[in-house]
């Protein structure tokens, strides 16, 4: 299982400044839904699922959590991981249908692009809400099949195709020998986060990436015409593009909590779970 090494054949979880990038977005969207400014995390006990070398893991212990666990089965990654950071960090080799935690122990899970690399993300999902406490939070990076460029080999549509030619495709490219990545539409993640109350983040970070420090998204003069345009378009625009973002931003919840930080030009979206 390519799993097994995935810090080893895909340089970009060994780059830790863009790890670090998306390690401070994802707590710039934790603190608004939780309400926190500084000290997002504080008092509470977080895991990162797919941690791999755990540099967002280091940043998640960083922004004040009581306790911090990183969960992965990248032996090689978890091995540099711990090596770094181990004193801040507990890593822990562990299949995600199987996590090694009590019912409703953690406060905080981040499980960010993982599910399309993973055999059963459903089995994963029904683990994450059993350890998710009553008042907890899952942050989900979800990659969509109906993105046009395919993120981790940057082909064009090549998430859109079946198995068989899509590893065609990626071995006529010289990329790799297969693609065993499986991601599902807007649709299919709605079903796979069913049993969560869930609120969308996609537009808000677009729309105002200096607030969570997710400049990396669209860099230099493109970002600041894409945060102007998006800031203003109406609802009914960005809901009809949806379906073909190629990233969604989620946070979920078991409860009933609404994001608490301040009012946004475009704020968060219930996402109707199925």
């Amino acid at each position: 299982m390519a799993q097994l090494e995935y810090s080893e054949f895909q340089a970009a979880m060994l780059d830790e400044d863009k790890r670090r990038r998306k390690a401070a977005k994802i707590v710039a969207v934790l603190g608004h839904f939780l309400g926190r400014d500084e000290d997002v995390l504080s008092g509470l006990t977080v895991a990162d699922i797919g941690c791999s070398a755990g540099f967002i893991a280091d940043e998640l212990a960083n922004a004040g959590a009581a306790r911090t666990f990183g969960v992965d089965i990248d032996v090689p990654g978890l091995r540099k991981a711990s090596a770094r950071f181990g004193e801040r960090v507990t890593f822990v080799c562990a299949d995600g249908t199987a996590l090694p935690f009590p019912d409703g122990s953690i406060d905080v899970l981040v499980f960010n692009h993982i599910y399309e690399h993973v055999v059963d993300p459903d089995a994963i999902m029904a683990e994450m809400r059993r350890v998710l406490s009553d008042e907890g939070v899952l942050y989900l990076g979800l990659g969509n099949r109906l993105g046009i460029m395919e993120p981790h080999y940057r082909l064009p549509f090549l998430s859109y195709l079946p198995p068989a030619l899509a590893d065609r495709y990626v071995r006529l490219s010289g990329r790799a020998d297969s693609y065993y990545e499986r991601y599902r539409t807007r649709r299919g993640l709605r079903r796979m986060a069913r049993g969560l109350r869930v609120w969308d983040y996609t537009f808000p970070v677009l729309a105002t990436p200096a607030a969570f420090a997710g400049s990396e998204l669209f860099p230099g003069v493109i970002g600041r015409v894409a945060e102007g345009v998006l800031s203003r378009l109406p609802r009914a625009v960005l809901r009809a593009l949806l379906p073909v973002v190629p990233t969604y931003l989620w946070v979920a919840a078991k409860s009933t909590r609404r994001p608490a930080g301040r009012r946004l030009p475009q704020p968060p979206d219930p996402v109707q779970t199925l």
